[in-house]
């Protein structure tokens, strides 16, 4: 194959791919059996806890989550139907929109956060002595800043 220096990286970048597919996927599964939210619920539930005022233009939403308008429309759809979050016109400009996290979106995601972490720590984190957390830490801050992230 063409624009791999040496076999030692394709293999690396291959066995990344594939074990953080599986990782996302197992954590999303144990996160929807133990709590019924999905793992994207989740983020955007951490994501606007995180915010002033527990509120986040779709926009700037979609971007931290690498998503199109599109697609963050249908996530924050079904969230709202839920009653996890809510959509509120901006008051700056009346054209944009907001999500909101709701009271019952917060006690879904501190709910949520317990059985979750254990699930990150049974299948990634209790693998990991400190060095490699401290090297991942490293490697994927730098992949995130080039990346715009």
């Amino acid at each position: 194959m063409t624009g791999w220096r040496d076999e030692a990286r394709e293999r690396a970048w291959r066995t990344y791919i594939e074990a953080s597919v599986r990782l996302q996927t197992r954590l999303d599964e144990c996160l929807q059996h133990d709590t019924g939210l999905s793992l994207i619920d989740y983020h955007v539930l951490l994501l606007l806890s995180e915010a002033n005022d527990q509120r986040l233009r779709m926009g700037e939403l979609a971007g931290r989550l690498v998503f199109s308008p599109s697609r963050l429309t249908y996530q924050v759809s079904s969230m709202e139907k839920r009653g996890l979050v809510l959509r509120e016109r901006t008051p700056e400009d009346r054209r944009g929109t907001r999500a909101v996290l709701t009271a019952a979106g917060l006690h879904a995601l501190r709910a949520a956060w317990p059985p979750h972490s254990r699930a990150i720590h049974d299948l990634f984190l209790d693998d990991l002595d400190d060095d490699e957390v401290e090297c991942l830490g490293r490697i994927f801050s730098r992949v995130g800043a080039r990346l715009g992230g």
